[in-house]
């Protein structure tokens, strides 16, 4: 519809219109210069201005410097166009508090000129306020209040490069870290965590963004075009204040730094923008760990040959960092078969690990790996969390398997919050714990101090425990006795080697495990003649490639359904 010049909408009936919309709606007019002429009470009560300090003010006034000028520009052209925009807005009040309105405006135009509009607003100050703590904690380490990597994720979505651009990361690790925490607490170690991060933020400079990657893990994007002269000078200023003593709950410290530097041209022929920061990433934490092996303390640029030359273990130790995060984990299953009903009456999950770089990777070479670094913990409770969900989720379809079995590391075993940990996992998953059942090692035994409380906790809970690997270690029978375990389970290698000796060893440990109430089960079950030992034995149960090899999920159904051990 098209309206004359001099149309003009009245006081009154504008205050109409507010009341009609609703009482907290807020309406106000303006002329194509933005000058206003009314504005309803509840815009005052909102804005802390009364008419007469509004009225042939422009409206620049309320939202100066709220948002940036493309901002404004969208909005101008939307309405200049006889289009209504609709968006949420940012205003000042006149105290100089700041408020939040879900507003649309309305353009008026006249011969294809606008000449004034009316924009209706609802205050959402506070659901800003709530979604801005949420976004706080998302994208906020709440240790150094620094950006973490949820935000460079949403950083590397949003950034956009020229070709020929220079982008440099470096990457920063402390030397020695674990120590600290093992020695003094992580109270101590978050503490000094917030001390480094705030000199190496004085280090640098404002244009420069830094992140908490993750535990003693630092990362700092320069900005574009720094030369390497600019940029050797950053990381010696970050050495330098590194290296001052520090004083922490009463001790003083002193923590070193190892840094590795990517400077990158960006080529969009090669990658997008997202994928050339995570491959310069990538390439300034293969420098670090270079500085690292030589001792640490120092910085290093990324060169071609360190890839090459680094070691496989420690390229392991590398990619497995961020491996859960990128999803690189998954579970497989290997069916427990009953020997004498000849069908599946379990599971045990075992973990996998495809990485980009490495490829699949045996379990023997990185489960050390995430032990010797810790990581076994955070992926240990992973596994556990995944295998109780898909344990439900074959309940709900009819798959009724008697337990669920997960190898658990001791490192996660003797972790003080591993009970809890385990209690909150089946409280969310809302699987029955009698249907889980804990793999432990003979050697988690005789390691941990108060491994009987633990196991009796366990048992308290309902969960099963199984020794797994049994024979290889050095556990007593009279031990075992005391201790609540449910099962045994015949090392693999006793299975391989049956001949007049080996199966001297496997009836002895079948017969005496019987003789203490435990259930036996057999690993590595290859041969029909392991299987027809086992079954003259009358060995519970067995696993082994003679069944299945370990299968994915969506596998265990059909072979709940068809497999009958006929062989």
């Amino acid at each position: 519809m098209t309206y004359t010049s001099q149309l003009e909408i009245p006081p009154k009936k504008l205050q109409n219109i507010a009341l009609a919309l609703n009482k907290s709606a807020t309406v106000s007019i303006t002329d194509q210069e933005g000058t206003i002429h009314f504005v309803n009470e509840i815009f005052c009560h909102l804005a802390k201005y009364n008419q007469d300090e509004l009225i042939g003010k422009n409206v620049k006034m309320l939202n100066a410097d709220c948002h940036l000028p493309a901002f404004y520009n969208v909005i101008r052209e939307t309405v200049e166009s006889g289009k209504i925009w609709r968006g949420e807005m940012k205003n000042k009040a006149k105290d100089g508090t700041y408020y939040w309105t879900d507003t649309s405006i309305i353009p008026f135009i006249s011969d294809e000129k606008l000449y004034q509009y009316i924009a209706i607003s609802y205050e959402i100050t506070e659901q800003k306020t709530y979604e801005q703590s949420l976004e706080k904690m998302a994208y906020m380490d709440p240790n150094t209040e620094l950006p973490n990597r949820n935000y460079l994720i949403k950083w590397m979505e949003n950034h956009s490069f020229l070709i020929d651009d220079s982008v440099t990361i470096l990457f920063l690790n402390l030397d020695q870290f674990k120590k600290i925490n093992d020695n003094f607490g992580h109270d101590v170690g978050d503490a000094l965590i917030q001390q480094i991060s705030k000199r190496i933020k004085h280090s640098i400079r404002e244009s420069d963004l830094l992140i908490r990657l993750n535990g003693d893990n630092f990362g700092i994007i320069l900005e574009k075009n720094t030369n390497k002269k600019e940029i050797e000078q950053i990381a010696r200023n970050i050495l330098k204040q590194s290296r001052a003593p520090l004083q922490v709950d009463h001790h003083e410290m002193t923590i070193k730094l190892s840094i590795g530097i990517s400077s990158k041209i960006y080529d969009p022929k090669v990658n997008d923008a997202k994928e050339f920061i995570r491959s310069a990433l990538q390439e300034a934490n293969i420098a670090m760990y270079h500085v690292k092996k030589n001792g640490g303390d120092d910085y290093s640029f990324s060169m071609d040959n360190q890839k090459i030359h680094m070691d496989r273990s420690l390229l392991i130790e590398l990619e497995l960092k961020n491996a859960l995060i990128n999803n690189e984990f998954h579970i497989v299953y290997q069916p427990l078969i009953n020997l004498k009903k000849n069908n599946i009456v379990g599971v045990e999950a075992l973990l996998r690990w495809k990485n980009k770089q490495l490829g699949t990777v045996s379990p023997g070479e990185f489960i050390p790996i995430l032990e010797k670094t810790g990581k076994i913990i955070e992926v240990g409770k992973w596994i556990l969390r995944t295998v109780c969900n898909q344990m439900k989720r074959w309940q709900e379809n009819g798959i009724f398997l008697e337990r669920i079995s997960v190898n658990v590391s001791p490192i996660q075993f003797k972790e003080q919050s591993f009970i809890d940990d385990l209690k909150q996992i089946i409280d969310e998953t809302q699987l029955d714990a009698s249907y889980l059942e804990i793999e432990i090692t003979e050697g988690t035994i005789l390691e941990i101090a108060n491994v009987s409380k633990t196991l009796q906790k366990l048992q308290g809970l309902g969960i099963k425990v199984s020794i797994d690997d049994f024979g290889t270690g050095y556990s007593s029978l009279s031990y075992l006795k005391q201790l609540p375990i449910d099962t045994l389970k015949i090392d693999k290698s006793f299975i391989d080697d049956l001949d007049t000796d080996g199966e001297i060893i496997v009836n002895t440990i079948i017969n005496m495990g019987k003789n203490l109430r435990f259930r036996i089960i057999a690993e590595g079950i290859e041969t029909p003649h392991q299987l027809k030992y086992l079954k003259q034995q009358q060995c519970h149960e067995g696993q082994g490639y003679f069944f299945s090899k370990p299968v994915g999920h969506e596998q265990i159904p059909i072979l709940y359904q068809e497999l009958q051990v006929t062989k």
